[in-house]
């Protein structure tokens, strides 16, 4: 899969960076691992001028926690973001389903699940703090409904992210 992104980001005219594109130290535990790929993943982030993240929902209901962080990492630096999901279905939905749909409207306005906790619903695909930093950098989130068993790798929604951020990133170079 990652081969097969590397090809099509270097066909919109991008150089993308990759966690498979260094090699990891050899280390004495499984945490000193662990340790040294996050260094390598920080060192690719702080090189790079983009983030197109991969929203999909990983094991649970929501992005996978590593991916959000990386978002994150990359909006602090100020560096346009855009995002895919291959789940079409918003935040609010998939933990209402999780809850078999026992949510409430609560007399002070809040969606709440059988355990008391409100939900957000902003019609959101994500945390509102995913989609609002994506937003607030021009950028934008693409949902498509895939085959469950094409969930991780149907790129076609990454594909439309490319050719977005090209088409925006062309627009702002030719003003520069």
């Amino acid at each position: 899969m990652l081969d097969r992104k590397i090809a099509l980001a270097r066909s919109y005219g991008f150089t993308p960076v990759s966690p498979g594109d260094l090699t990891i130290p050899e280390t004495e535990t499984r945490y000193q691992h662990g340790l040294a790929i996050s260094a390598i993943n920080e060192s690719l982030m702080s090189s790079a001028d983009l983030i197109i993240a991969n929203l999909t929902p990983f094991r649970g209901i929501s992005a996978d926690v590593g991916t959000v962080f990386e978002l994150g990492f990359m909006c602090a630096r100020g560096c346009p973001a855009f995002a895919f999901s291959n789940c079409a279905e918003n935040h609010f939905k998939r933990v209402s389903s999780l809850h078999g749909g026992d949510v409430q409207l609560g007399p002070d306005g809040r969606h709440r699940g059988p355990d008391g906790l409100s939900l957000e619903n902003f019609d959101m695909i994500d945390n509102l703090m995913l989609d609002g930093s994506i937003a607030a950098r021009n950028g934008t989130i693409i949902t498509r409904k895939v085959a469950p068993d094409q969930l991780f790798l149907d790129l076609t929604a990454f594909e439309e992210c490319l050719n977005l951020a090209a088409q925006r990133l062309l627009k702002t170079t030719a003003r520069a």
